[in-house]
């Protein structure tokens, strides 16, 4: 992460705890029925092996992911930005501020604001208390604003911000009219020659189709690798770029 510590270390939980832990369950699983099945010289012991190294593999992908991976990537693509360092920022879905630090820490002069509804299901321990300590901590809190709302029914005037991102939080939105009006409130909050950058592992094209239809140029969808796989390479996570007519 970017940013100077200061005091406590900065600590940014898990995303979605109980797929993580199904895996690792899955693995603990499998591994035993291998171990029962030789035991009981069953001929086809390899089948609950196989599935114990698939979910241990898994587990061992989106640990990497949600502790390391994610961060990595973020920097290039903030670090590819080339941000003059005055930027209104916004991050739809902040969580406990992986993204949110990350870019704050490049707008010395300007204003990177997180908006979350503290959902701890989506992120172990997310809280704003918990995002606002780790903002602290990184040395960025004074140009970190947070916001409790729904990315829905953003609460900001049209064009307010330079650049928007967010991080594996659209899809959280069950229903595919309130994804819509996710990026579509995304949109309408951009000034014009602003940047938008979401990364999210499913829905990708359909957020495409709705900036294309808003009228945003360069919209691209693309796969950001393996670092940011949770678990396999189909649930591999991709990033949606576009940028508002100037």
């Amino acid at each position: 992460m970017s940013g100077v510590a200061v005091g406590r270390r900065p600590s940014y939980g898990v995303d979605a705890p109980l797929a993580l832990l199904g895996l690792v369950a899955g693995a603990v699983i499998a591994l035993a029925a291998t171990i029962a099945a030789l035991a009981a010289r069953w001929p086809f012991a390899w089948l609950p092996a196989l599935s114990a190294a698939y979910c241990a593999a898994s587990a061992s992908a989106y640990a990497h992911t949600t502790l390391r991976g994610k961060f990595k990537v973020w920097e290039e693509e903030l670090g590819a930005l080339r941000l003059g360092g005055a930027e209104r920022v916004l991050d739809l879905g902040c969580g406990r501020g992986a993204v949110l630090n990350q870019v704050a820490a490049l707008v010395p002069r300007g204003r990177a604001t997180g908006i979350d509804l503290w959902r701890s299901v989506d992120q172990s321990g997310n809280a704003e208390e918990v995002t606002r300590r780790n903002a602290e901590a990184e040395g960025v809190s004074g140009q970190v604003e947070l916001v409790t709302g729904d990315m829905r029914s953003l609460p900001f005037e049209d064009g307010s911000f330079d650049l928007v991102v967010s991080s594996l939080a659209v899809h959280n939105i069950p229903d595919a009219g309130g994804r819509e009006r996710a990026i579509t409130g995304a949109y309408r909050v951009l000034a014009p020659g602003g940047r938008l950058r979401i990364a999210d592992f499913r829905h990708g094209e359909d957020y495409a189709i709705v900036l294309r239809a808003l009228g945003a140029e360069e919209v691209t969808v693309r796969d950001l690798g393996w670092r940011f796989w949770y678990g396999a390479p189909w649930f591999g996570t991709r990033m949606v770029s576009a940028r508002r007519p100037a």
